[in-house]
């Protein structure tokens, strides 16, 4: 293809129709001719992907290698986050099943061959702080390792839930910078904070706690709990973090 040639791997229908300088009719019908044949998909209405031939198993080209190109057509912000996030900060043990984006608003998932695109609506996207990655398309957004901990605790049930997320931030947490924790949990829910700090003490890593607890310190004076939706009977209390812990926590490796 034309786009693919010029290093293009991503176009809309108004812009096949205009290279191909043909109507609307025969510029769709192009498109069906080459999604038939499995060198285009098309992960978004009007939006179009040159799928080389190391992909056509997959049936599209990988989601780091169009969701920059796709969210900057809709013009809107996201980044990758929570289990995807954490596989760019290196845990690598814990590879998701789908790519997981977060944004402002509520979209609906994407399928795309054997892709599949989760969105999750994240209020104070824009305050999360980001790193950038780089994939063989361009530059993928994802949050930085201190903001995807506060996230796989804030969206535990997306994250596969809490033993799994200690699993994750034992393969995290050295990375972390304590002041740069601080810096992230201001971009979310105090209790969120309280989970996150007992986590990461649960796991080993009490040394990067010092500023999130005096941060939870400052903030909180009632108790919460460690899982929001599961009953207290029985738990233990955690007068640092101010924390109900009612569940048994067993870090996923």
């Amino acid at each position: 293809m034309e786009f693919a040639a010029r290093g293009q791997y991503h176009f809309t229908s108004s812009e096949f129709r205009s290279a191909l300088d043909v109507s609307a009719a025969a510029a769709n019908q192009a498109l069906w001719r080459l999604a038939k044949r499995r060198e285009i998909a098309s992960p978004g209405r009007g939006f179009y992907v040159v799928v080389p031939p190391e992909y056509r198993a997959l049936g599209c080209l990988p989601p780091e290698q169009f969701i920059p190109a796709l969210m900057e057509q809709r013009n809107m912000p996201y980044y990758v986050g929570l289990l995807s996030a954490a596989q760019y900060h290196g845990a690598a043990h814990h590879r998701p099943q789908v790519f997981q984006v977060m944004v402002e608003r509520s979209r609906r998932p994407i399928r795309c061959g054997a892709v599949q695109v989760d969105f999750i609506t994240r209020a104070r996207l824009a305050k999360v702080p980001l790193a950038t990655f780089e994939s063989p398309r361009g530059t993928v957004v994802a949050s930085t390792v201190e903001a995807t901990a506060v996230d796989l605790v804030g969206f535990m049930g997306r994250a596969g839930g809490v033993d799994r997320v200690a699993g994750m931030l034992s393969e995290l947490w050295e990375q972390m910078d304590p002041a740069l924790l601080v810096d992230a949990v201001g971009a979310a829910s105090v209790r969120w904070a309280q989970r996150l700090g007992f986590l990461l003490e649960f796991v080993g890593a009490g040394e990067r706690c010092g500023p999130l607890k005096e941060y939870v310190r400052q903030r909180v004076r009632n108790y919460t709990r460690l899982l929001p939706s599961a009953p207290v009977e029985g738990a233990t209390r955690s007068r640092d973090w101010r924390l109900l812990v009612n569940a048994r926590i067993e870090a996923e490796t």
